[in-house]
């Protein structure tokens, strides 16, 4: 038995969770609680998925087996202090970025089972990238457990918590590397003459399907390339461009800078 879940807080990634472990079938809408400081907010979710609401975040706890806290990391503090009575003897799983799992561990007790997750914006469409760690006490049922959850809105993998940082710098910041891609392979479409909308459409799907060959076939994203680029071709022209303009090592560079600024937030 799963037991029931509870979110604290229930925005737009709390949201999209929730939507995806229903259309799973991870939890019925009748096992899972949300609180949130938006009443509006919590009246929507209930209007839209059936899910269960409560007044504080006290009540929650006391309803629910796991919790997944869902709040800002300037919040986490205050919320953990708060329930600490209770969320000692839950499985409880966080989102907060740069929040390590020493930190609950210093108020919650060596004993606390929690999970730290790093899942990033493609979740609220249901194609989102996790990445777990675990602090010791966890079970393997618990990390199962969470990966199910995760894996409702897309890939979910287990890693180290050292890792968590280079997570965060290449899963965690790289939708935005991904859009600025897109929004100049649709400039250049625009610059050669197509329609703006036309040309949005072409670039973000042709990036979707050249990410899902990658997934699909397992093959080197090299040997992918190599395909497309015929001899003397278009394709292999524009390939010179860009290693002409550095494209490979500013990719490298953004993810290793998002990664040194997150080891520097998480140290804070």
């Amino acid at each position: 038995m799963k037991g029931t879940l509870g979110f604290i807080g229930a925005g737009n990634m709390g949201g999209a969770l929730i939507e995806g472990i229903i259309s799973m079938g991870v939890y019925g809408p009748d096992r899972i609680f949300i609180y949130d400081v938006s009443t509006e907010r919590m009246e929507s979710l209930k209007r839209d998925t059936g899910v269960n609401v409560v007044s504080s975040g006290r009540e929650l706890v006391e309803n629910v087996s796991t919790v997944l806290l869902a709040v800002k990391p300037k919040e986490v503090s205050k919320v953990v202090l708060e329930l600490k009575d209770l969320l000692k003897t839950r499985l409880v799983v966080s989102i907060a970025a740069g929040v390590r799992l020493q930190q609950y561990l210093d108020v919650l007790g060596e004993d606390a089972r929690v999970v730290r997750v790093m899942p990033n914006t493609p979740a609220l469409v249901l194609k989102g990238t996790s990445a777990i760690s675990s602090s010791s006490k966890c079970s393997s049922d618990d990390v199962a457990l969470v990966r199910d959850i995760f894996g409702a809105v897309g890939l979910c993998l287990q890693v180290e918590e050292d890792l968590m940082d280079a997570v965060t710098g290449l899963s965690g910041s790289g939708p935005a590397f991904c859009f600025m891609f897109i929004e100049a392979m649709a400039d250049g479409g625009v610059r050669a003459g197509l329609p703006r909308d036309k040309a949005m459409k072409l670039a973000a799907s042709t990036v979707a399907g050249a990410a899902e060959l990658v997934l699909k076939t397992g093959r080197h994203p090299g040997e992918l390339k190599d395909m497309v680029a015929s001899p003397a071709g278009t394709t292999i022209e524009g390939i010179s461009v860009l290693e002409k303009s550095g494209f490979r090592s500013s990719v490298m560079e953004a993810v290793f800078a998002a990664f040194r600024k997150s080891v520097s937030m998480s140290s804070s």
